[in-house]
């Protein structure tokens, strides 16, 4: 399955009436996954009495209404800080001990180098997994769990207690090393060119020596040591029940400094220090709220980490991004943030992608990995996207740039379009979304070029036509046409259904494909070649 899906508000599975009051409307706006947290805090109120009431409730309610969960454990860490963490651990700083900065000011961080901490966190987490097990092993309405929350340092892009001072001071471990030295080909660009600095990468030097002698190599450090903790989770979860697992990072953007984010999470530029520390991990996943939405994505799209979005921002632009991330990368789930707190304008273009997304789902799950698929976002500031396949140039435009809008002459920002095209054969294509205007050119079409230029109604410019360019060149080659424009719908079989045909003003008398900005459609196209 395509993961459909959106995320619950940090408390809205705090109680039985929220949860019951939730699950419906998820339902009701067209999701097919919900993801919600269990928060230790209310999971294990007394250490060792666990309370699994909201856990069954959440399962229940997701049956009852055709839903699919992702748990998220927010056990050690949320967001960076132990918020989550039960009291009688908080209480407890001698036995849990906290970060602490350089200056020695103690974090509402528990320390991942704490046995008592790790031991804590694996026992709660333990007993979740074993509940899962015990009442959905059959029905399977939980198919994966995210690992705490946005782990991170802050304040401080390291811990500095002594623990931590002395294993920082030690040798790099001989697995990282090793790993490191295995794969270094293919390591992030930016950890590939902090090594090619070092000339130390060998076995028995320190973190300093190996990494050189910064806050990045802090961060590195910290990466490593939060990674070697999330895989005793995961081995006791793989133990239990053998669900996927994954952990979430929150982005190092805006130019900020590690520990001005929360450093040391499964980042892109430090997803091969989590690869080797937690290999019983099966992706790393971004939590998009800031802009760069096209180069983040393409970063965690990679051979060993499918492309999963377990949080960004609702507004807008989220359900033009929905359908960009599984044309352009395969993605295997797509899920807003607060979808259970967001306004009704945002939620329900939110819907009107997803009710495409699942018609399209059987497709895309048959190609999917085939480079059948190109996703289209496209905005004030890329307006257009040149797509070249089987000998033709397939250009992508905003609606907007057309001018018919009113909106387009406007002040205001161009609202994001976005859209999925998919190759069904040889000159036979789908495109789903809405406010994108395709065109077709051989390359033969593409070369030449034509003096003509038509006005808004199609018709050619007054006392300009083709006889300028006749007198120099001669055409060679074929030119694309549309053979039809059909709108369909998609059966759970994958199978097209006709519905009706676009044609005049609607495909510009043959000469565009092309979706409004507020409709949100399946076409089907037939080109043919002259």
């Amino acid at each position: 399955m395509l993961i459909i899906g959106g995320e619950l508000s940090n408390s809205a599975t705090t109680s039985v009436a929220d949860i019951d009051d939730v699950m419906p409307r998820m339902k009701a706006l067209g999701l097919n996954t919900v993801l919600a947290p269990i928060c230790w805090d209310l999971f294990e109120p007394v250490e060792g009495e666990y309370d699994f009431t909201l856990v069954d409730r959440t399962i229940q309610q997701a049956r009852q209404n055709n839903l699919k969960v992702v748990f998220l454990w927010f056990g050690a860490w949320k967001n960076s800080m132990s918020c989550y963490a039960p009291l009688w651990l908080k209480e407890n700083v001698k036995k849990y001990p906290r970060c602490l900065t350089r200056s020695g000011k103690p974090l509402e961080i528990a320390s991942p180098f704490s046995t008592e901490v790790l031991q804590a966190d694996k026992r709660a987490f333990a007993r979740l997994m074993q509940r899962i097990a015990d009442t959905d092993r059959e029905a399977q309405t939980v198919i994966m769990v995210q690992i705490e929350n946005e782990i991170g340092m802050l304040e401080d892009a390291r811990d500095h207690s002594p623990v931590a001072n002395k294993l920082f001071a030690d040798a790099v471990p001989d697995e990282l090393v090793d790993y490191l030295k295995a794969n270094k080909r293919t390591l992030h660009p930016w950890l590939k060119q902090k090594l090619d600095g070092q000339a130390s990468l060998r076995r028995g030097n320190n973190w300093s020596v190996t990494f050189g002698d910064d806050i990045y190599t802090d961060e590195i450090f910290m990466a490593y040591h939060f990674a070697k903790y999330v895989e005793q989770l995961a081995q006791t979860a793989r133990s239990i029940y053998n669900l996927p697992l994954y952990v979430n990072a929150a982005m190092n953007s805006r130019g900020r400094k590690p520990g001005e984010y929360p450093s040391a999470g499964p980042l892109a530029h430090l997803i091969d220090i989590w690869h080797c520390g937690a290999p019983s991990i099966d992706l790393l996943a971004p939590d998009l709220y800031d802009d760069g939405f096209k180069d983040w994505v393409a970063q965690y799209h990679l051979p060993n980490n499918p492309l999963f979005i377990p949080e960004c921002r609702l507004n807008d632009e989220t359900a033009a991004k929905a359908l960009y991330v599984f044309g352009e990368h395969d993605a295997i789930g797509f899920c807003p943030f607060s979808v259970d707190n967001t306004s009704e304008s945002y939620t329900s273009r939110l819907s009107q992608s997803y009710a495409l997304l699942h018609q399209l789902s059987p497709l895309l799950l048959k190609y999917q990995g085939e480079g059948r698929t190109h996703g289209l976002l496209l905005n004030q500031q890329e307006p257009r996207r040149v797509i070249r396949e089987n000998g033709m140039e397939i250009t992508a435009s905003h609606v907007f740039t057309l001018g018919w809008d009113p909106r387009s002459k406007s002040d205001a920002p161009w609202p994001h379009a976005g859209g999925i095209l998919l190759r069904l054969a040889d000159d036979e294509y789908l495109v789903a979304g809405a406010g994108v205007v395709l065109t077709f050119a051989t390359d033969e079409e593409r070369a030449f070029v034509s003096q003509q230029k038509l006005g808004e109604d199609g018709f050619a410019e007054k006392g300009v036509g083709d006889t300028a360019q006749s007198k120099t060149s001669r055409f060679k080659g074929q030119r694309v046409g549309l053979g039809f424009v059909d709108q369909v719908a998609v059966d759970a079989q994958g199978h097209l259904s006709y519905v009706r045909r676009d044609n005049g003003d609607q495909n510009h008398q043959g000469r565009h494909v092309r979706i409004e900005m507020d409709d949100w459609r399946i076409l089907h196209i037939k080109l043919y070649r002259y």
